[in-house]
């Protein structure tokens, strides 16, 4: 089973049982945390996405720790002209492991039925027949000569 999670405006696809490096999260180390913001989860029958969140749809996490990325060095140079600047700078990183995802059964059986309303609420959107374009065609024509 796996997920797409919205985490700190970054999508991540997310297995159970596995380690994920997430921009800074503002909770402590070893302390557990939800997300609500599920997109699309799969099983191995089915697959359920969001509009854009699945409902009922929870990725269940353990904050591991907190700790920097390696650093990146931003150096800008144009020549002959004796300009040279160097910054740099170290992403903050949580890095939590994925322990649930749970999706509710009664999300299942809504699906089931929306996607039976919608196949019946289609509305067939006919084509105009070719004489009905040709007087559209000669009113948008009337109306650019009147003008």
């Amino acid at each position: 089973m796996y997920a797409v999670v919205d985490i700190a405006g970054h999508q991540f696809k997310v297995t159970e049982k596995t380690k994920y490096y997430v921009p800074k999260l503002n909770e402590k180390v070893d302390s557990k945390i939800t997300f609500n913001d599920v997109l699309m989860v799969s099983d191995d029958k089915k697959t359920n996405f969001g509009a854009p969140f699945v409902k009922g749809a929870k990725v269940s996490a353990k904050i591991l720790e907190h700790l920097k990325d390696d650093k990146v060095i931003v150096f800008k140079k144009k020549r002959r002209t004796g300009y040279q600047k160097s910054n740099g700078h170290r992403q903050q990183l949580t890095r939590i492991e994925i322990t649930k995802i749970a999706l509710t059964k009664e999300i299942k059986a809504t699906k089931d039925t929306k996607e039976v309303k919608t196949t019946l609420d289609t509305k067939v959107v006919k084509e105009p027949k070719a004489a009905e374009k040709t007087k559209i065609a000669e009113a948008k024509v009337e109306t650019k000569e009147t003008k």
